[in-house]
């Protein structure tokens, strides 16, 4: 169990970001059976055959899947956090890849301790002197073969939770960005200072440790369950679900009210009203509802002079969100 004890200035270093290697990570483990699919069964399903062409064509994809565990430690430089915002594919492999032997062997030995002997031809690619090479290279195909297909879809629903965690800790702290993270995680308040409690493994007693003002790195995933960063070289980071997989990976249920609100606006303005329970910009619409960008722009011209959207720039991007009256309409 671990125990992080942040203060004011945490709040303020905290950030977020986007890893499409975590992903493929990610998207691994469940394609492989390690991780339950649970309500991503319908992508398993679809991505199985994928996932057998992977595996005939990039052997070291069973070396990889051989190192999954659950509940215990698992070599951190195949999967590390990203040093920026995140985002960018080849950025994340080239720091696996970067990756001293010396430090891939350290970490390899410990994943491996208590695991079964591998089997002969997974064992040859963990003890070769290119390791890091193949398993890069098995990453890098995972990545091409599971994820960059669906990859548009998936950052818009990562994204969206971001939006969405960022502005629950800017406005109402830890308590609220924390409160429906991970139910194994929970926030106990110090005053201004506080402990982020995560319940994980076997271990009984609490491991403490104090980013002293570094802040966290949390990170949305798709595929993936809970998993913390406390040891270094990496930042303190958290990967926790993202909401709207649901959405993403299945036909989303109408609300209540659902035909009368398409009979009033159109059933793709409908769309586009309900896809706004997190604000999005028109890119993220689009990828979520397989629409193009202008046919998006336009839904969001007409619902925006129906005061039922209203737009902000954040930056380089334009965020559209409800009004009232438009949140009053898309909940039925």
């Amino acid at each position: 169990m671990l125990a992080i004890e942040v203060g004011p200035v945490d709040v303020a270093r905290t950030r977020y970001a986007i890893s499409p290697l975590g992903e493929a990570m990610q998207a691994l483990r469940v394609a492989a059976g390690v991780q339950a699919a649970g309500p991503l069964r319908p992508w398993a399903e679809r991505i199985t055959p994928r996932y057998q062409r992977l595996r005939r064509q990039a052997p070291a994809v069973d070396a990889l899947t051989a190192l999954f565990r659950r509940g215990a430690y698992n070599a951190d430089f195949i999967h590390p956090p990203p040093a920026g915002a995140g985002g960018d594919f080849a950025a994340e492999l080239a720091a696996v890849r970067a990756t001293p032997l010396r430090r891939a062997r350290l970490e390899l030995a410990r994943n491996l301790a208590g695991l079964r002997t591998p089997p002969r031809q997974v064992r040859r690619i963990l003890d070769a002197p290119d390791v890091v090479n193949r398993l890069a290279d098995a990453i890098e195909a995972s990545w091409r073969e599971l994820v960059e297909p669906d990859w548009p879809r998936l950052r818009a629903v990562l994204e969206r939770d971001l939006v969405r965690r960022a502005g629950h800790l800017a406005m109402y702290g830890w308590a609220a960005a924390l409160s429906d993270l991970d139910p194994r995680v929970r926030w106990r308040s110090e005053g201004q200072a506080g402990t982020i409690e995560v319940r994980t493994g076997s271990r009984t007693e609490w491991e403490r440790h104090r980013p002293a003002g570094q802040g966290l790195l949390l990170m949305p995933t798709v595929f993936g369950t809970l998993i913390n960063y406390v040891e270094p070289p990496w930042p303190y980071a958290l990967v926790y679900p993202a909401r709207g997989i649901a959405d993403l990976l299945a036909p989303a249920a109408r609300a209540p009210g659902g035909g009368a609100l398409s009979r009033l606006v159109g059933p793709r303005r409908a769309d586009v009203l309900r896809a706004l329970d997190v604000p999005a910009t028109t890119t993220q619409l689009a990828a979520r509802l397989g629409l193009s960008l202008g046919t998006i722009g336009g839904h969001l011209a007409v619902l925006r002079e129906a005061g039922l959207v209203t737009r902000t720039r954040a930056g380089r991007s334009v965020r559209y969100e409800h009004t009232p009256l438009g949140a009053a309409l898309a909940a039925g």
